[in-house]
C-alpha cells in the first residue's frame, strides 16, 4: 500500500512506503502518543470531578460534626437551666416557708408585749403610696418563679420593717417598766400606814404621811423597787437612814427608817437588790419600812405602783 501526498502546484507528489519498516515504526509511536493523550485527559477529567466530589462529602461531615456539637450544648444548657429552677423552687419553698414562721414570731412578740389590737397587723400589706412613674420605656416580663421570689422579698423587708419597729417599742417598753417602781420594797410584812393625812404617831396631831409604811421584822432586807442609780445614802431629819434612787422619767424612790443603809451614792442598782435593812431609825414607833415614791418633784401615792406590777404612767 502506498500514500501519495500531494504537495503545493509547484512541486511534485512524493509517495510514501508503508512497506518501509521505519515509517510503520513512525506510525506505531504516533498512535500510541494519542492513546496515551487520550487516556491522560480522561484520568485528569475523572480525578476534577472526583475531587470535587470529595471536597462537598468533607464539607457535609464537617457541618454534621458541627450540628452535632451544638445539640450536645444545648442539652447541657437545657439540663444546666432545669437545674437552676429546681434549686430556685427549694429557695422558694424555704422562703415562704420562713415567711410563715416572721408571721407567727410577729404574732408572738405582739401578744407578749400586749400590744394593742390591730396595731401590728402581719397579716395584710402596709399601705403605699406616691407619684406615678412612667415606665413605659421598659417592658419587664419577669417568669412566674422570679414574681414570687420577688414578691416574698418585698413580704420579708415589710416584716423585717415591722418587727424592727415591734422589737423597738417592746424594748422601750422593757426599759420603762423596769425603771418604774412597782412591787414591795420588802419581802415580808404587811402596809401598816397609808399615804396621805393621818395623825401623827408621835404627837398624834394631824399630819400628811408622804409615803406608806410596811411592818416588816428588824434587819430584813429592803430591795429597790425599780432599776436606777443611787443619789442619796444617809440621814435626813425625822427619817433616819435613808437611800434614795433616781429612776429616771422623773421618777424617785425613798426608804426610809433603815438600820442600815447598803447601797452607796453613784451606785448602778437593779429591781429587787438589796439597798438597806428594815430599822427604826429617826421618828419611828419600831421597825418597819417607810417607802415613797416621787414623780417630778411631787410626792404621789405609792399605792398603785405597789398593788400593780405596770405603774400607771405621769
Amino acid at each position: 500500500m502506498n500514500i501519495i501526498i500531494v504537495g503545493n502546484a509547484h512541486s511534485a507528489p512524493r509517495r510514501i512506503d508503508l512497506g518501509s519498516r521505519r515509517i510503520r515504526l513512525f506510525a506505531l509511536a504516533a498512535g500510541s502518543a494519542c492513546a496515551l493523550g487520550l487516556v491522560a485527559l480522561g484520568v485528569g477529567a475523572t480525578m476534577l470531578l472526583g475531587g470535587s466530589r470529595w471536597k462537598g462529602e468533607s464539607d457535609l461531615a464537617e457541618l454534621r460534626a458541627t450540628l452535632a456539637q451544638q445539640r450536645e450544648e444545648i442539652a447541657g444548657i437545657d439540663s444546666d437551666s432545669q437545674r437552676n429552677l429546681d434549686a430556685l423552687a427549694i429557695q422558694l419553698g424555704r422562703l415562704q416557708a420562713q415567711a410563715t414562721r416572721l408571721n407567727a414570731l410577729g404574732e408572738r412578740l405582739a401578744e407578749v408585749g400586749k400590744l394593742d389590737d390591730g396595731e401590728f397587723d402581719f397579716s395584710s400589706a402596709p399601705s403605699l403610696g406616691g407619684p406615678e412613674e412612667s415606665t413605659a420605656a421598659v417592658v419587664v416580663t419577669a417568669l412566674p418563679l422570679q414574681d414570687g421570689v420577688e414578691n416574698l422579698r418585698a413580704e420579708f423587708d415589710r416584716q423585717e420593717a415591722q418587727l424592727q419597729v415591734l422589737e423597738n417599742l417592746l424594748r422601750d417598753r422593757k426599759i420603762d417598766n423596769a425603771l418604774l417602781p412597782s412591787g414591795m420594797p420588802v419581802a415580808q410584812g404587811y402596809i401598816s400606814s397609808g399615804f396621805g393625812a393621818r395623825t401623827d404617831p408621835l404627837d398624834g396631831h394631824a399630819a400628811r404621811h408622804l409615803g406608806i409604811d410596811f411592818d416588816a421584822p428588824l434587819g430584813s432586807p429592803v430591795t429597790a423597787a425599780a432599776d436606777g442609780v443611787v443619789t442619796w445614802s444617809g440621814q435626813r431629819s425625822g427619817y433616819g437612814n435613808v437611800v434614795e434612787i433616781d429612776h429616771g422619767n422623773g421618777y424617785m424612790t425613798r426608804y426610809a427608817h433603815n438600820s442600815q443603809n447598803v447601797a452607796e451614792i453613784g451606785t448602778r442598782v437593779h429591781a429587787g437588790q438589796t439597798i438597806a435593812k428594815v430599822g427604826s431609825t429617826g421618828r419611828s414607833t419600831g421597825p418597819h419600812c417607810h417607802f415613797e415614791v416621787w414623780l417630778n418633784g411631787r410626792p404621789v401615792n405609792p399605792t398603785a405602783y405597789v398593788k400593780s406590777q405596770r405603774a400607771p404612767r405621769a
